[in-house]
């Protein structure tokens, strides 16, 4: 280790957050989270015995960067986002698929139950993840069912020890009803998959109008998740073996330079447009805060004009969005596409008095693979970014998401119609 990385070591946090290890030429090829940043990362150079495959990596490191969360939780899930991001090779190399885990939701099943599981199986059923460590995420919802109680196996009506401790939600001893037990699951899954400051804002909202109109019952219920939820702030403890400052984000750091913004940008949209010959023609908007996915504000479109047309489907999809007044501001948009769905978006930002805000389009040039170069349409000219660089990596994770996105609802749409 040389001198600038042991005095840089002196500074880490004493708090929850996300590590990056990287190598002499700059790639993070390990993402890890901790429970105390200071004492875990310190652990990788301490002079004691490695398994052979740790002491490769530590050889490897050049230097380290991180990002401190509010929680052991938030550390949880930016650790998930940064992985898909970065998919840096040794967190391949140090773990294999059987520490990768999802959490299975069937929200179509009378009465779903939650599990745990290493691959979605192509059902319908909400799979949130990947999680990259199988008993953290499995301590985690051992916390949450104590404010979201949910059954863990199939229903089969009978009362249990589950019952007694308030683990389940009583269906089957009268308790709430399935269509109750459901309103639940979906808030379990809005904190999952990170929506947690918006939903406990909501329940605090929804706790006081329930005590308003008297449903002492409800407020009761809404009272015990928002107190809940309030109260998980230093719940998960991350095993040794195993708001986000967006001024630490180098990707957004390096967005904010290449499009002379004033600040990094917190909010990035990206869209995507899917069909087959102009049929099922549908569009995804992804949005990212602060350089993570925030699934509760992704948004689905299905277009009016059913037509084989990108750049026209493009224009009738960002004029109903920005139609919506009460969702946020994006403050770059980034498109799937070249250069006529960027000058599309152009002359519709312009039309709707929207011209400020920032447009950029990732153009694959027919190279549609996971691993294209990612090129830039900025004011109507092609820029290469560098394949390992930090902005590379985050603009084709949110060109992925939005592919990913509208692909899934195109596929909805045309199986719906075949089976008509």
């Amino acid at each position: 280790m040389d001198k600038k990385l042991r005095e840089k070591l002196k500074t880490l946090p004493v708090t929850p957050g996300v590590y990056f290890h990287k190598n002499a030429k700059g790639e993070v090829i390990y993402v890890g989270k901790a429970a105390v940043l200071k004492n875990r990362v310190r652990q990788y150079f301490q002079n004691t015995e490695k398994d052979p495959k740790t002491a490769a990596l530590v050889a490897e490191i050049a230097d380290t960067d991180w990002l401190t969360v509010d929680t052991e939780m938030d550390a949880l899930f930016l650790e998930s986002e940064m992985i898909k991001r970065y998919k840096p090779k040794w967190n391949i190399l140090l773990r294999d698929d059987k520490t990768v885990s999802y959490v299975r939701i069937d929200m179509k099943s009378e009465i779903p139950y939650v599990s745990i599981t290493r691959q979605p199986i192509g059902d319908d059923a909400t799979y949130i993840g990947p999680f990259y460590a199988k008993n953290t995420i499995k301590t985690a919802l051992r916390i949450l069912r104590k404010v979201f109680p949910y059954y863990d196996k199939p229903y089969n009506g009978k009362k249990t020890l589950d019952t007694d401790l308030g683990l389940t939600p009583g269906i089957e001893i009268g308790e709430t009803t399935p269509k109750e037990y459901k309103k639940t699951l979906r808030r379990l899954i809005r904190y999952l998959e990170g929506d947690r400051e918006k939903l406990i804002k909501e329940l605090e909202k929804q706790m006081k109008e329930a005590s308003k109109q008297q449903n002492y019952e409800e407020a009761a219920e809404l009272r015990n998740q928002f107190f809940g939820l309030k109260g998980l702030k230093k719940k998960i403890v991350f095993s040794d073996k195993e708001f986000l400052d967006i001024s630490s984000d180098e990707a957004l750091k390096e967005l904010q330079s290449l499009l002379k913004l004033p600040t990094p940008p917190k909010r990035i949209e990206g869209y995507d447009i899917s069909h087959i010959s102009g049929t099922d023609v549908v569009a995804s908007m992804v949005v990212f805060v602060n350089g993570v996915s925030d699934r509760s504000e992704y948004r689905k479109f299905r277009l009016k004009s059913q037509q084989n047309d990108d750049p026209a489907s493009l224009k009738e999809i960002l004029t109903r969005r920005f139609k919506h007044k009460d969702w946020a501001a994006p403050d770059v948009i980034l498109l799937d596409g070249g250069k006529p769905q960027f000058s599309a978006a152009k002359d519709t930002l312009e039309e709707l008095g929207l011209e400020n805000i920032p447009i950029i389009a990732r153009d694959k040039s027919g190279d549609h693979g996971r691993n294209a170069e990612v090129k830039l349409v900025i004011d109507a000219k092609i820029t290469p970014l560098p394949p390992d660089g930090h902005l590379a990596k985050l603009i084709a994770r949110i060109d992925e998401e939005s592919h990913r996105f509208a692909v899934t609802y195109h596929r909805l749409l045309r199986r719906k119609r075949m089976l008509k």
